[in-house]
């Protein structure tokens, strides 16, 4: 998984301290994410969500 903004969750980094070792999720940087966007749309299932980047930089998500 070594795509573009894809980044290995801290647990996995070398000379991480892990404790027990989980399977963790797949982390992407929100820049690849929105790829100079300030909002995208995210189909889960029936409903479409709108995940947003405030003026302060913070994420939002709204059904």
């Amino acid at each position: 998984m070594d795509s573009p903004g894809y980044r290995p969750h801290a647990a996995l980094r070398p000379g991480a301290d892990t404790g027990s070792q989980k399977s963790l999720p797949r982390t992407v940087t929100s820049e690849a994410l929105f790829d100079g966007a300030q909002e995208i749309g995210i189909e889960h299932g029936d409903a479409l969500y709108r995940l947003k980047i405030t003026r302060q930089g913070k994420l939002i998500l709204n059904k």
